[in-house]
């Protein structure tokens, strides 16, 4: 399905103009005669409805309105009809050729506008120095452009197809489903580089929905430089050490930081809900904080080498 969108785009260029209305031409002549040589058989009439829907791709109103008239009239001259009806014929066919290229014509402006559009968009996304990302309903980054890549990853990296829960994690919940269709705000968070280090920054999104997926188009302004990198330490400065987690704890954690839900924990472990929530609780105790965006931040600060 992908691949015939994209030839119907493909075909619509306006570099394909003149073999569209090359190929409309030769498709009306050939109509035409196939109508004279049958037409003390049946009516080809019908028939002259493509070369003009084709040639709408390119020609002006005026254009598409001669062509259809040409069209009823190449129609009602071949057309082994009575003549006595031949005005009202001719009205009628004249109207609906002229009214169907119209109508394809208006759909394929539209169409090319709004592909403007998006070009427009994406160079202007892509040239911003500002970085800029776009999260699928997973929590996956599906675009970033370069100023986001040169933010969040070493030189030669790539965001596209990471979470990007291991770079702002209190950006994923904002694709939480249980919250209203479209919404937006601004947050400020702390930030992770793929590199180890961090970044205070102030991020501005908004939620949308692509069909029935909910998705999420986020600014990202860094206000604070970077944080040495950490590595693996559980002591920098600030942050107080590391307390040891069990394996059960560290699950919790691993499937914390990926976004999932109490529910689909336990149903992942195999255990209770409420024993999800137990050992969140103990997880809030031992990193002192209330939030699991909170939690997801120090998780990645913390314990990064153990997730």
């Amino acid at each position: 399905m992908e691949s015939v969108s994209n030839a119907r785009l493909s075909f619509e260029e306006r570099k394909n103009r003149a073999f569209v209305l090359l190929l409309s031409s030769v498709l009306l002549i050939a109509i035409a005669l196939v109508d004279w040589r049958a037409e003390r058989y049946f009516a080809l009439g019908f028939l002259y409805l493509f070369p003009v829907m084709l040639s709408a791709l390119f020609l002006p109103r005026w254009g598409i309105a001669l062509l259809g008239v040409l069209c009823a009239v190449l129609s009602e001259v071949l057309s082994p009809l009575a003549p006595s009806d031949a005005i009202i014929r001719l009205g009628f066919e004249a109207l609906a050729l002229v009214g169907c290229g119209l109508f394809a014509a208006e759909l394929v402006r539209s169409r090319r506008l709004s592909r403007e559009a998006e070009q427009r968009l994406c160079v202007l996304v892509e040239t911003s120095p500002t970085p800029i990302v776009t999260l699928n309903e997973s929590g996956f980054i599906e675009r970033a452009n370069h100023a986001a890549a040169e933010l969040m990853v070493p030189p030669g990296g790539s965001l596209v197809g990471q979470s990007v829960a291991a770079f702002l994690p209190e950006l994923h919940y904002a694709l939480r489903k249980d919250q209203k269709p479209r919404f937006r705000t601004s947050i400020h968070c702390r930030g992770q580089r793929g590199d180890g280090g961090s970044f205070s920054a102030h991020v501005w999104f908004s939620t949308y929905r692509e069909g029935p997926a909910p998705k999420v188009a986020a600014i990202i302004a860094r206000v604070s430089r970077d944080r040495a990198r950490g590595g693996s330490r559980c002591v920098s400065a600030g942050i107080p050490d590391c307390l040891p987690l069990h394996d059960r704890e560290l699950g919790v954690l691993r499937l914390v930081v990926r976004g999932q839900a109490n529910k689909e924990i336990a149903a992942t472990m195999d255990v209770s809900e409420s024993v999800v929530k137990n050992i969140l609780q103990q997880l809030f105790a031992k990193t002192d904080v209330r939030t699991r965006s909170q939690l997801v931040r120090v998780a990645l600060e913390r314990y990064r080498a153990h997730l």
